[in-house]
């Protein structure tokens, strides 16, 4: 059943908490009227209010929270209803200590912080039940309900009985007899053979962390725990209101690394949800990188949430101007929110909504910036840039009916193998940084305004002119035969280093790669050269040289043929870069990590050979400024942004309207710092 969002316009508002400000009225009623101002149009209701919903156990008040569902439809304006199992309330944690989290040293947790609850305990679960059946039944009919915000960014485990006898059970029913689960995890090294299903334990700090399938296990449970809880959660809300569309909030990662979220398996967690949303907090004007080079790394994690259901997404949380847990908490400079917020709006985001809208007087988040500040005023800079960004997502109304433009280029990254990679007693842990290969990989693409999707090892390849598959050190049979009949089919791959190492239960192959993984290459693995931090080798491809470090592969050729050679060290004049004709496709490989110059010429070389960049009316100088594009059989909407500190200049190759001024504009458009133009036609 297919849930879409019953708005046909952009979401522009966010988390509100108003059960901090019940004593005065006074404010409630100017947070709405600056709200219109704001042209604020959704209210994130809910998020850990448990203790203000159910103060004492069974005994509910709702009142606060029918009086804000009337002024928000008062000035319609939409809810987000979220569930409040983020943040327990005092009186269940004291009464029923089994909620609390336990360590992976086996000490339970003490009340307090948020997301301190175990998953599994049956006592959260039937009083998480009860409130969320209790909100259904009251607000599920309220026509400004929109969409039902499950919990509040999932995250962490537990270590109790309860988590270590469903770990057990999950474990048992994956292996189903001892003998398949000792052979998985290589037990008889160490002599850690398991002779009993009660002997399995999470890994702990002095236990069995060496085993490295237990290791991973783990955290597939934790993802699939973290998952079974949330069904549990949704299960009376799709019974009462079956209508309206679930998500809850995903997460990036943190700054200075700007990786994917570790800890839980998104592309699994995505499948059930209807609409992925994600809390997005770029650090713009930081001193360790370029807003060019952050503004990349923004890109990738929107187009990661856009793969995740192939789809468009929501923006659930950012920021007006500063968070407070950065290391430097430094405010957004003019210009900042617009060019951080279209930029998440151009690659396919269906919102831009606030943590917070009016910021807390007091506690941890208390200086986390917001829309309605401590001033009290709408007179602040950032109050008056929310509200600029709100009428330019009027503006843009009709783009919201349009997707982000379909990728003819895909880049794989999988789960397993990224935690098994680092997990790897191997390489180099300072130097493996499978998340920073992707973000180069994608680099050359986003510069180039070549769209990209993310996928897993579960999605169909076929769509994709080109498909990237970089650091895959962890690869089924299974998927190297996915690889292989993609190629055949006309297909082209980029494989790289530290590919097809162990097999999907983290044993190592024997006897060279999988068959189906020789074939699509034509070539066969022999070692890594793992380089220390100062050593570099050169590789000659293209008559140039360029400069490799980290990784060089040693590879023997079979059917392919040599693009690029090694130039020192005992493996000098040996191949670092092959091309291999297979069917009616292609298969590159690229043995060692080379510097960005190199990813910029052999991509700039399979853009031509490939058409991927669809010519644009629009020319560009820089990589400084982007260019995304919002289309359907009818309409394009081109989102120009300038994400330097100086002026750039664009070029339109015809007259264009830009619908932010209003204006149609031709040849020469000045783009200041952090400035957008959005310009649009008519597709014939």
């Amino acid at each position: 059943m297919t849930r879409d969002l019953k708005t046909d316009s952009f979401l522009h508002g966010g988390d509100y908490n108003p059960e901090q400000w019940l004593d005065r009225p006074d404010i409630l009623d100017q947070d709405f009227n600056y709200f219109k101002e704001a042209s604020i149009n959704n209210v994130t209701l809910g998020v850990f209010s448990w203790s203000k919903l159910e103060p004492e156990e069974g005994k509910f008040d709702f009142s606060w929270l029918d009086d804000i569902f009337d002024k928000a439809e008062a000035q319609n304006t939409k809810v987000i209803l979220a569930t409040p199992s983020g943040a327990k309330p005092r009186w269940l944690a004291d009464k029923y200590p089994e909620v609390l989290r336990v360590n992976e040293n086996g000490d339970r947790n003490l009340f307090g912080e948020r997301h301190n609850h175990c998953y599994t305990s049956p006592v959260y679960r039937e009083k998480v039940a009860i409130i969320n059946r209790k909100l259904a039944e009251r607000y599920g009919k309220r026509k400004n309900l929109l969409l039902w915000h499950i919990s509040n960014e999932f995250g962490g485990e537990c270590y109790c009985d309860l988590c270590q006898a469903a770990f057990r059970d999950w474990v048992k029913d994956k292996y189903q007899t001892l003998d398949n689960l000792n052979h998985a995890y290589w037990a008889n090294f160490w002599s850690h053979t398991y002779t009993s299903w009660d002997q399995v334990h999470s890994p702990a700090p002095n236990g069995d962390q060496n085993v490295l399938e237990l290791n991973l296990d783990w955290r597939r449970f934790i993802t699939d725990r973290t998952i079974d809880f949330y069904e549990a959660e949704i299960k009376p809300l799709r019974e009462l209101t079956p209508d309206i569309p679930i998500t809850t909030n995903f997460m990036g990662g943190n700054p200075p690394e700007s990786h994917v979220h570790y800890d839980l398996d998104y592309q699994k967690f995505a499948q059930h949800v209807d609409i992925v949303s994600w809390d997005s907090y770029p650090n713009w004007a930081n001193d360790y990188e370029s807003t060019e080079r952050l503004a990349m790394e923004t890109a990738l994690m929107n187009d990661v949430m856009r793969s995740l259901k192939h789809q468009d997404y929501l923006i659930m949380e950012s920021t007006a101007s500063q968070v407070n847990w950065h290391p430097f908490n430094r405010p957004k400079k003019p210009g900042m929110l617009r060019m951080g917020a279209l930029q998440e709006i151009s690659h396919g985001s269906d919102s831009v909504n606030y943590f917070q809208l009016h910021q807390s007087r007091g506690a941890s988040e208390m200086f986390h910036g917001a829309v309605i500040t401590h001033q009290l005023s709408d007179q602040t800079r950032q109050f008056r840039e929310v509200a600029q960004l709100g009428q330019n997502l009027k503006q843009l109304k009709a783009a919201k009916q349009l997707p982000h433009r379909q990728a003819k280029v895909a880049i794989v990254y999988d789960y397993d193998n990224m935690w098994a990679l680092d997990d790897s007693r191997n390489y180099a842990n300072s130097t493996k940084k499978y998340w920073r290969t992707i973000q180069a990989q994608y680099r050359y693409f986003w510069e180039n305004d070549i769209p990209v999707e993310l996928l897993s090892t579960a999605d169909d390849l076929t769509p994709y002119t080109l498909v990237i598959d970089p650091m895959h050190f962890m690869m089924s049979e299974t998927f190297a035969a996915k690889l292989q009949a993609y190629v055949e089919q006309g297909g082209t791959l980029v494989g790289t280093y530290i590919t097809g190492i162990v097999d999907k239960d983290n044993l190592a192959y024997l006897g060279g790669w999988p068959a189906a993984l020789h074939k699509t290459y034509g070539i066969e693995f022999e070692e890594t050269d793992t380089l220390y931090p100062k050593q570099h080798n050169t590789l000659k491809a293209f008559n140039k040289r360029y400069e490799t470090r980290d990784y060089d592969e040693l590879i023997t050729v079979d059917t392919a043929n040599v693009v690029g050679t090694y130039q020192e060290d005992y493996y000098a004049g040996q191949p670092g870069v092959t091309d291999n004709k297979l069917g009616k496709g292609r298969a590159y490989y690229l043995a060692a990590r080379a510097s960005d110059d190199f990813l910029t010429d052999f991509y700039t070389k399979l853009n031509e050979k490939l058409e991927l960049k669809l010519a644009l009316p629009i020319e560009k100088n820089t990589s400084a400024v982007s260019i995304q594009i919002r289309e359907d059989k009818v309409a394009r909407y081109y989102f120009v942004i300038n994400f330097s500190h100086e002026t750039h200049e664009i070029d339109l190759q015809k007259p264009l309207q830009n619908v932010l001024t209003g204006e149609t504009a031709n040849s020469i458009v000045q783009l200041g710092a952090y400035d957008v133009a959005v310009f649009t036609e008519s597709v014939k």
